[in-house]
Parts: C-alpha cells; sequence; structure tokens
C-alpha cells in the first residue's frame, strides 16, 4: 500500500510524518519511509540544488522537472519494488504537490504537469494519501519560530501560499476517495491522534494487519 503526506508549509508535515512511522514500525507493520525530493543518492542531490536558496534564478520550468527527476529515480529505485514486496510504502510528498506548488502556485500548465508527471511515475498513484490542513498564517507563523533551516521554496510571498492551498483544496475535491483531511492548525498530539487512527482503518481495510 502506497500512503502519502502533504500539507502546505508549517502543517507539521514531516512531524506528523515520522511520528506515524515509528507507530505503524512499532505496531508491527512492515514499512518503508522515503522523500520527495530525495529518497535516493540521486533524489538527494537533486534535492540539494532545488532547496540551495543561492539558486534563487532557477525557472519554474526547470524546479518543476529537477522535481520530477528525483520522483522518476525514486519510483523507479524504491517505491515500486516495496509495493511488490507487499511492503507498505510511506511517503512525505509525492506528485501532489507538484501540482500543488508548481501548478497552482507557480502557476503552470496543470495539463503539462499531469502529463510530466504521469511519464515520471509511470502512472503510479498513492492508495491513500493525508492532507494536514492549516491556516497559511499559522504555518508561516510556525516556520518563523520553528527555527527551520530556510530553503528556497521558503522565498515566496503569501499570495503564492494562498494559491497552493487552493490548489490542494482542488486535489482533495477531484479524489475524495483517495484523500484524509486533517486539521493540523490543533497540538501535535491530537494531529497524530487523528492521522494514527485514519491510516490504519485504511490499512485494515486493505488487509494489512
Amino acid at each position: 500500500m502506497f500512503i502519502t503526506i502533504e500539507g502546505s508549509d508549517g502543517s507539521g508535515k514531516s512531524t506528523q510524518f515520522e511520528l506515524l512511522a515509528a507507530y505503524l514500525l512499532d505496531e508491527g507493520y512492515d514499512i518503508i519511509t522515503t522523500r520527495e525530493p530525495g529518497g535516493t543518492n540521486i533524489g538527494e542531490q537533486v534535492r540539494e540544488c532545488l532547496h540551495d536558496v543561492r539558486n534563487r534564478l532557477m525557472t519554474a520550468e526547470a524546479e518543476v522537472l529537477l522535481y520530477s527527476a528525483s520522483r522518476a529515480q525514486l519510483v523507479e529505485e524504491i517505491i515500486r519494488p516495496a509495493l511488490a514486496a507487499n511492503r507498505i510504502v510511506l511517503s512525505d510528498r509525492y506528485y501532489d504537490s507538484t501540482l500543488a506548488y508548481q501548478g497552482y502556485g507557480r502557476r503552470l500548465d496543470l495539463e503539462a504537469l499531469v502529463n510530466i508527471t504521469m511519464f515520471a511515475t509511470g502512472g503510479l498513484k498513492p492508495d491513500l494519501t493525508v492532507f494536514l490542513e492549516v491556516d497559511i498564517t499559522t504555518g508561516l507563523s510556525r516556520r518563523e519560530v520553528g527555527g527551520v533551516e530556510m530553503n528556497r521554496m521558503d522565498l515566496q510571498a503569501t499570495e503564492f501560499y494562498e494559491r497552493v492551498q487552493k490548489g490542494y483544496e482542488s486535489l482533495v475535491a477531484s479524489e475524495p476517495e483517495r484523500w484524509i483531511t486533517i486539521d493540523a492548525n490543533r497540538p501535535i498530539e491530537m494531529v497524530q491522534m487523528d492521522v494514527r487512527q485514519r491510516v490504519v482503518e485504511r490499512l485494515q481495510e486493505a488487509g494489512f494487519n
């Protein structure tokens, strides 16, 4: 089963991802974790390039192709073999981030992005995607006070994140059966309780006990 975690900046996505992964492992689930961009040796090199604040002149088109290159490597090297072995794959972001950030945020052509994504992934879709929904102001303020290292994607105006948020909302509405939306404005522990409950329910429905 392929599970992805999505959310805009400051949603607590990576924290919730790590807590969920630790919980599932403790419960005896056979899981493998990964992240985007990155997850492979090649992907981590691409990640460094994408996040480097010195690369402010990177075009939106170059950006999306780099994300897609990292994703193609991840799918082929890590995700497909794990799924073939009937393991649970848990990924911190996947292609929905590209549609939300580069499609809605950067305003690149969505049809072109879908075609690029399908080429990079061979059409591999997540079975379940958890969306951590957070108020934009709350999310950005968390990053400012959280001591998170600044990367190139943080150098955006508030309007950019508003478009990203609307993008996620559109993606959820287009495939409601794939998405679980969690209110991430609450304390970490409360959010994690909901994430665990909803994910385990889906795992059990899929025959993972």
